[in-house]
């Protein structure tokens, strides 16, 4: 099972202090923490794409070639790719040259964001959102797979003998994960390719997720990719700990009650309650984390958000180093427990696994 972190990339004025990073300190300090991942041992590090304010990370593959040459052995990855406004062509070309610039340390998280101006930014109408991410991807498929690919479709000008370039590495295509927050319909597209689905379960309580989860493993058995719970499930989280619970919620609860996503609304406790948003202790984060196989099953992904809502850089380094060392050891050897031989591990490049074993 993989451990890691995601990030939005907001630029967020500190409660506490006043004081607003520049995008460049922003950018910097997503650079800074995609490291400090790597040298505390989590496995993951992905980025959001957005394309407004208050977000810089605009360009996900320039940001993680970047940060590729500056790790070994961390696999680099998106929060969210955005399918609907991106053109495939370039999603394929971008993603395949990253992969070869990391030796394969490269996955994918597909999605239609939730920016809805988004679509008119880039000459896209909304309504069109799910058709534009069944057809996109099913090009987007075809491209890593094909070297020449003849191509028609409702949203891009055709194609005509076609190759992209460069080739996936050692013709392979990444990884691809789908990620939903409530659409059966990218849960049926991820089961149909027998790819995985991510679960931003920030936001909304667990049953929501359990049905969009469960309607992926039975159509991922139904299309013959192997047993529903041979499915391959991503699920987010965000964190934030101190030594003891009500030092963490003091010293948070500023930043949640101000935050750009969540602030505002439902006062800390009942967000905690309704959402697995943990503000404790690493005990407290260990053991909700431990009810999510409870909820979803064996899974093989699991992302903390941490790098949010204004929280400063040395805040959020100090994060790393309680996940590094207290959390994530414990939840490896937990989530090992009575784990089915048959549940297979998240899926590596194949580069990557041959250095590793």
């Amino acid at each position: 099972m993989q451990f890691g972190i995601f990030t939005v990339g907001d630029v967020t004025t500190d409660p506490t202090t006043g004081r607003t990073p520049s995008e460049a300190e922003r950018i910097k300090a997503m650079v800074a923490i995609a490291q400090k991942a790597e040298e505390v041992g989590l496995d993951v590090f992905a980025t959001g794409e957005h394309h407004n304010p208050p977000f810089v990370p605009s360009s996900p593959t320039t940001m993680l070639g970047y940060i590729a040459a500056r790790t070994e052995k961390i696999v680099l990855s998106t929060a969210t790719t955005l399918i609907t406004t991106n053109d495939p062509v370039k999603i394929a070309e971008d993603f395949a040259m990253l992969q070869h610039l990391a030796d394969g340390r490269v996955d994918l998280m597909l999605g239609r964001g939730n920016t809805g101006p988004v679509y008119p930014w880039f000459g896209k109408d909304i309504r069109d959102g799910i058709a534009l991410a069944i057809e996109n991807y099913q090009l987007l498929h075809r491209l890593w797979r094909e070297d020449v690919v003849d191509w028609e479709g409702r949203f891009r000008t055709p194609l005509q003998s076609f190759t992209s370039t460069p080739r996936p590495l050692d013709g392979v295509a990444p990884f691809v994960w789908h990620g939903s927050i409530r659409s059966p319909e990218i849960a049926e597209q991820a089961a149909y390719y027998g790819d995985g689905v991510f679960a931003n379960n920030i936001f909304w309580p667990k049953e929501h997720f359990q049905r969009l989860i469960g309607l992926y493993r039975q159509r991922y058995e139904h299309y013959g990719h192997g047993r529903a719970d041979q499915a391959i499930v991503g699920l987010g989280g965000q964190v934030f700990m101190r030594r003891n619970s009500q030092a963490a919620i003091r010293e948070f609860r500023p930043y949640f009650d101000n935050a750009p996503v969540y602030g505002h609304g439902p006062s800390l406790e009942d967000f905690m309650e309704q959402t697995p948003l943990t503000v404790g202790s690493p005990q407290q984060v260990i053991d909700k984390t431990l009810t999510f196989r409870e909820s979803f099953g064996d899974y093989q992904r699991q992302l903390f958000l941490v790098d949010h809502a204004g929280l400063p850089l040395k805040t959020v380094l100090e994060q790393l180093d309680l996940l590094g060392e207290e959390v994530v050891p414990v939840l490896r050897k937990e989530f090992a427990v009575d784990r089915p031989a048959h549940v297979p591990d998240a899926p590596l490049h194949p580069a990557v696994t041959s250095t590793r074993h």
